[in-house]
């Protein structure tokens, strides 16, 4: 029996107890009629069936540039539309810092042309989308567990948040996202300053967003402003650990 029989197979006795789906599928992307109804649910359940049926430190595939999309599609907000952020834009972000800070010894502030110098890492990989559309393209970017070592996040840290420059809703709430110290250091996950060998546009997160290869698009936080270590989600906006969790019950982990 192959190895996708054996997980669907496993997916299906867990679902058939716990009553919910699993989130994510094999092949997301191909299926653009995939609901998110079938997608966030139990999130406890599902994370830890993710983590059980799936080696979380393994690579998410790369692929060959000849199999890149043509197209690349933007996901999520297209342009935060503020005063401070036009300003940015039009200074070509000379001026963005991203602070690391919270649960670190060394808090420090990294300027673009900074994250710029650092080694870069390029990776060709697949975007899924919740929204059922997936594109192939490469990033490029340092590790986010570079910035992390230089900051000297504290082994009491958990959680690392990404806040944003982007509002949504009628009450303009600050967009922001997070995930765990296991996908924190994963060698593929890095903040992303080039889509295709061209610097981000504005629609895809300029000048800096988070690439987490092993989880669904809407982790992959744009408009990078903050980044902050911390032991726990409770008491951060809504406290489920993002945006879309908090108003509308995605799942905190996405992982495919």
């Amino acid at each position: 029996m192959s190895k996708l029989i054996t997980r669907r197979g496993l997916v299906g006795a867990f679902a058939a107890g716990a009553g919910s789906l699993l989130a994510g599928c094999d092949r997301l992307g191909d299926d653009p009629t995939f609901r998110k109804g079938l997608l966030f649910r139990g999130d406890d359940w599902n994370r830890s069936l993710q983590r059980l049926l799936s080696n979380r430190d393994a690579p998410a595939r790369e692929y060959r540039p000849d199999q890149m999309s043509p197209v690349f599609r933007t996901n999520g907000t297209r342009d935060p539309g503020t005063p401070d952020y036009a300003a940015h834009v039009a200074s070509n972000f000379v001026d963005w810092r991203i602070p690391v800070d919270g649960l670190v010894n060394r808090p420090t502030a990294f300027s673009v042309a900074q994250l710029r110098s650092m080694p870069l890492r390029a990776q060709i990989t697949r975007h899924d989308c919740v929204e059922g559309w997936s594109a192939i393209g490469k990033w490029t970017g340092p590790r986010l567990a570079t910035l992390l070592d230089v900051a000297g996040v504290k082994d009491s840290a958990r959680y690392i948040v990404f806040h944003c420059a982007d509002r949504l809703g009628r009450a303009r709430r600050p967009y922001y996202e997070s995930i765990d110290m296991v996908d924190a250091l994963h060698p593929q996950t890095i903040l992303a300053l080039a889509l295709n060998d061209r610097a981000l546009s504005v629609g895809h997160g300029a000048p800096v967003r988070l690439r987490v290869e092993r989880q669904l698009g809407y982790k992959h936080a744009k408009y990078v402003q903050r980044i902050e270590a911390v032991a726990s989600l409770d008491g951060i906006a809504g406290g489920k650990g993002g945006y879309w969790e908090d108003v509308a019950d995605y799942d905190w982990y996405a992982g495919i």
